[in-house]
């Protein structure tokens, strides 16, 4: 197993570059900032529809009340995911621009929104639109409007194909006509594909995207799709890359469009039978976090006899709960770890498996509703699948098969440490530890697993305290993933500068949703998760006379544990 762990590892700077890939971040962006309205809309879901399970049955008005905002909101995904996308893309672009020919993102907003309603919208009768498509349906054909708009954009701008004008004149009104000609060019060629294919298909291009794309929708719901998509969530984790940034974009439109159908199914009385949602990647397959791990900081809680797994297991119990399971990923660790290796992959593709048989042969409805993905699972699949019975009795059946698939590794890493720590030698674990702190970023393990960080002395504290009251004020933006993670050590820094009356102020958020605010800050903290943007980053805040600095996995965890630590990490970073 070490040696196939070692191989694999072998392939990562290809996945860390297909991790990259500024399509894929865009997407995954453009679906971040426009998940306010996905969480938005969900609300109205819920209120309409959970309370039939309890016996509770709204009238038809009072529903129809209840899902005009969702239809307002959600209804419209595609054509705000359209402007959402052209921005990140721009922002992506941008870096290897010019200084004196960058794109303006409003622009390019503005033109790829227009150009998906082309795309899209139907006239409806004596005025207004057919929306059918312009909502999750759309999705795709929001991003190839979003991609067509900025490389038009793009190549317009390096040839200086745009109407100058006279230096006298003032540069926002010069602005407007140095837009016009690619503004104009993006929708004009987006017209024109709209009339080919309508005069081809006899339908719009995102309905003819959709109809051409059934099949392989169709194929991703079957077991074998839903092995290779969701393994790929967990392969990607283990060796280090964040899975989600390449598996993500992939699946995004099939993910949200699969849940609206859903809905539209269970509301007119009939099966609900799409399994793969956003409901499904985060309360089914990632249960507790990439790789189900929601029962393993209870093993190690509860069945560990080693001290160190022990200690382990009783810090990660109440996050990993919340889906934040870098505390057990990290301190046990599982990741990059041979002895998980097959857990880590099997307990998702078995989750999902199961799910598939509760909703295909016992006729239970998949998920109709979008959650914040730090909904304690158990209570995101009831309320996702609407509080069914069968929805209770599959979370016993996971939590009992997921217990079963992991405690026989479980069983034999914990004779591992226990033997370590009898012997005295701890070479192999430390190695292992180095191993993840040099792939991840630890930084939510870290302040998680700190909960017994050392105390300083009275001394101690009021040194740091004269030695921070000299300092200039700081601005530090913790970077991650999600903007979860980044969370844990900007909390760190915040607690540790109150303390110590430190000038110290951090901030966290999500990579790819730091460009509009990158200027207000002084130093940027990359957590180990996207370490590997770090030249990408670079190319952002070297301009601005920003510091930039990555972390890695146990080093992120020991500095959201240790607020002096984390201080003086800051201090040394912007020398």
């Amino acid at each position: 197993m070490n040696k196939l762990v070692e191989r694999i590892e072998k392939f990562k700077p290809f996945f860390e570059k297909l991790s990259r890939n500024i399509y894929l971040r865009s997407i995954r962006d453009g679906f971040i900032a426009g998940m306010p309205v996905v969480l938005f809309s969900s609300i109205f879901i819920l209120i309409a529809f959970v309370p039939n399970a309890f016996g509770i049955v709204w009238s038809d008005k009072t529903v129809e009340m209840l899902m005009k905002p969702y239809n307002y909101s959600m209804g419209i995904l595609g054509f705000l995911v359209a402007g959402t996308t052209a921005k990140s893309f721009t922002d992506m672009v941008n870096r290897t621009m010019d200084r004196r020919k960058q794109i303006n993102f409003m622009s390019t907003m503005l033109a790829a929104m227009i150009g998906f309603l082309i795309l899209s919208a139907d006239p409806a009768g004596e005025g207004g639109f057919l929306s059918s498509f312009m909502g999750t349906k759309g999705l795709i054909t929001a991003f190839i409007a979003a991609f067509v708009t900025v490389n038009i954009y793009k190549v317009c701008m390096r040839n200086e194909v745009t109407i100058k004008m006279p230096k006298e004149v003032p540069p926002n009104i010069s602005r407007v006509f140095t837009d016009l000609i690619p503004f104009s060019l993006a929708i004009v060629l987006l017209y024109g594909v709209d009339i080919i294919v309508r005069n081809m298909t006899g339908n719009s291009v995102a309905e003819s995207i959709s109809l051409g794309l059934a099949p392989l929708f169709q194929a991703t719901d079957g077991y074998l799709g839903l092995t290779f998509i969701f393994g790929a969530y967990a392969f990607f984790w283990f060796i280090g890359i964040h899975g989600p940034s390449i598996v993500e974009p992939a699946i995004a439109a099939v993910l949200y469009s699969n849940a609206e159908i859903n809905l539209s199914l269970m509301q007119a009385g009939q099966h609900a039978d799409k399994v793969i949602t956003a409901g499904t990647q985060m309360f089914i397959v990632t249960m507790g976090g990439t790789g189900a791990t929601l029962v393993v900081p209870f093993m190690f809680m509860l069945l560990a006899k080693s001290k160190r797994n022990k200690v382990v297991g009783r810090a990660s119990v109440v996050p990993t709960f919340f889906g934040v399971n870098e505390p057990i990923l990290f301190g046990a660790p599982i990741v990059l770890n041979p002895v998980f290796f097959v857990p880590f992959i099997l307990a998702p593709i078995v989750n999902v498996w199961i799910f598939k048989f509760f909703v295909d042969t016992l006729g239970m409805n998949s998920f109709t509703a979008n959650l914040p993905w730090t909904t304690p699972a158990p209570l995101g699949m009831l309320l996702g699948l609407n509080f069914q019975v069968k929805a209770i009795i599959l979370i016993f059946v996971l939590i009992i098969v997921d217990t079963l698939i992991y405690y026989p590794f479980f069983r034999v890493y914990d004779e591992e440490i226990l033997e370590e720590e009898r012997s005295g030698k701890t070479d192999g674990s430390s190695e292992l530890q180095e191993k993840v702190k040099a792939n991840f970023n630890t930084e939510k393990a870290d302040k998680i697993l700190a909960e017994n960080k050392k105390e300083e002395t009275p001394a101690e504290k009021d040194a740091l305290k004269a030695d921070g009251d000299d300092d200039k004020p700081i601005n530090v933006l913790v970077l991650c993933a999600g903007g979860g993670t980044s969370g844990l050590l900007a909390n760190a820094l915040n607690e540790a500068a109150e303390e110590y009356g430190a000038k110290v102020t951090a901030v966290a958020d999500s990579y790819g949703a730091h460009r509009d605010i990158l200027p207000d800050f002084d130093l940027v903290i990359l957590a180990p998760q996207v370490a590997s943007n770090y030249d990408d980053m670079k190319q952002e805040t070297d301009p601005l006379g920003i510091k930039l600095v990555k972390t890695q996995g146990a080093q992120y965890i020991g500095l959201s544990r240790d607020g002096q630590a984390s201080l003086d990490f800051v201090k040394e970073s912007m020398k």
